[in-house]
């Protein structure tokens, strides 16, 4: 039981706040040295003397980190893992070149004559964003700045408009290049561009869910979402039309160059990333926005997140390497194929609901590093799809940046949202699309066919 007693340790002091990598790092040594004393205790025959017996246990505790440096060493070794600084300088870069901004201005122009026409430009500018950069914080940030005071100038409702945009943000956790799919490629030590592959589609089915949710509230009742009237300085439909196709292109022929040659088979996800480096770069320099200084800010930040995710990393092996070694996962194990009903249906079931539930409070990097690999070998038993489980988690992933109270979506539009617009409000406005993300979740989960998957190895 030691394993899970630690579990839940890690777990209450992430809760309340703990840095994640020394929370995982600490309790890991704690109970790692603990397990060794208990373990010496449990066996002393008579007449051991107590300090022999302290000793002992001392040295069977340490003992269980003797391959650690082997661990951490195979982690910088990790080809896969090189993706995530390049797509995050990528995702920086485009932030800082002004593509949402042109992105959002053209297209709520050309999509603000209907009901809801802005709110849904902003669902399709953050399914661009998510294929381009996939930063969350900075598509939330975006749109929250240039949609959310235009919509609210032209009355629409304030909850709407704010889930609106903090559902978009997050579509970059699960629409490729995700960091959250590269995370898991990793932990489920399956090929990334398969992930990419697979989380197209379902990514595309939410992305359309909105847009008919938006579409439905804002013909059901007129005042939610008004039309905006055209604007005669913009000139003829022709013309908008044509400035948003220029403004699209160069966003697109990025998404072409980085997933396209990942899904041709032409590069890797990594070679991709370079790629996507570079033409990030170039859209900087066609934009204009290109100095060294946007440069080196992107590089340090992209080695500030990357420092983070690394570091979780290191304290996720030590606590997983403990929670082995301690028989936690016999107990996991277990307990999940004893679940009543169909052990498969049923495993999958309860992980979502724990997942979603986790989501709530710790971060998507915290569960993809703690709580799936401790799943991944019930999922091997049951003879689950790693590929179609791994879209499963991801897309449940998606929607812990928007449960309140701690989703990261909400205090991004929190802190850039006009004055008068509530955290109630916010909080309200994000309830329908997580349902909207459970029920396509339900139906990736139920219907994989329809997605190109199967839940079967």
């Amino acid at each position: 039981m030691i394993g899970i007693v630690m579990f839940f340790t890690a777990l209450f002091m992430l809760i309340i706040g703990f840095p994640v990598a020394f929370t995982f790092a600490a309790v890991s040594v704690f109970f790692g040295i603990a397990a060794g004393f208990i373990e010496i205790f449990s066996n002393a025959g008579e007449g051991e003397l107590f300090m022999d017996l302290l000793s002992q246990g001392w040295l069977e505790g340490i003992s269980m980190f003797e391959f650690m440096p082997f661990r951490i060493f195979s982690i910088q070794q990790s080809t896969i893992l090189m993706a995530i600084p390049m797509f995050i300088f990528m995702g920086i870069v485009l932030q800082k070149t002004g593509l949402a901004e042109k992105l959002l201005e053209s297209m709520g122009f050309l999509f603000g004559e209907i009901r809801g026409g802005v709110a849904i430009s902003t669902v399709l500018v953050g399914t661009l964003l998510a294929a381009s950069t996939g930063v969350v914080g900075a598509s939330v940030v975006a749109m929250g700045v240039i949609s959310l005071p235009v919509m609210m100038k032209y009355k629409y409702n304030t909850p709407m408009a704010c889930g609106t945009i903090c559902a978009s943000g997050t579509l970059g956790q699960i629409i490729p290049p995700s960091i959250v799919l590269i995370i898991l490629g990793d932990v489920f030590q399956v090929p990334v561009g398969d992930l990419f592959a697979a989380a197209v589609w379902p990514g595309l089915a939410l992305v359309g869910a909105y847009i008919l949710y938006i579409l439905i509230l804002s013909f059901a009742n007129k005042n939610m979402a008004p039309a905006i009237p055209s604007d005669p300085n913009r000139g003829s439909k022709k013309k908008q039309v044509f400035r948003a196709l220029i403004d699209i292109i160069p966003s697109l022929t990025l998404i072409i160059l980085v997933l396209g040659s990942i899904f041709a088979g032409v590069a890797t996800p990594t070679e991709s990333a370079a790629v996507g480096c570079i033409g990030a770069i170039a859209l900087a320099l066609m934009y204009k926005t290109f100095t060294i200084n946007m440069v080196k800010e992107a590089a340090l930040e992209s080695v500030k997140v990357t420092s983070m995710v690394f570091g979780i990393l290191i304290g996720a092996t030590a606590f997983s390497m403990v929670f082995s070694y301690t028989g936690g996962e016999e107990i996991v194990e277990h307990a999940m194929l004893s679940l009543p009903g169909d052990e498969k249906w049923g495993f999958v079931i309860f992980t979502m609901l724990a997942i979603l539930v986790l989501g709530f409070f710790i971060d998507f990097i915290e569960i993809s590093y703690i709580i799936v690999p401790i799943l991944i070998p019930v999922a091997e038993t049951l003879g689950i799809n790693p590929v179609w489980f791994a879209i499963l988690i991801a897309m449940n992933l998606q929607t812990s940046f928007l449960t309140p109270p701690f989703g990261f979506s909400l205090f991004y539009l929190k802190g850039c949202a006009p004055a008068g617009v509530t955290t109630g409000q916010i909080y309200k406005g994000v309830v329908p699309f997580i349902a909207i993300q459970i029920i396509v979740l339900f139906i990736v989960a139920f219907y994989p066919e329809f997605f190109g998957m199967s839940a079967d190895m």
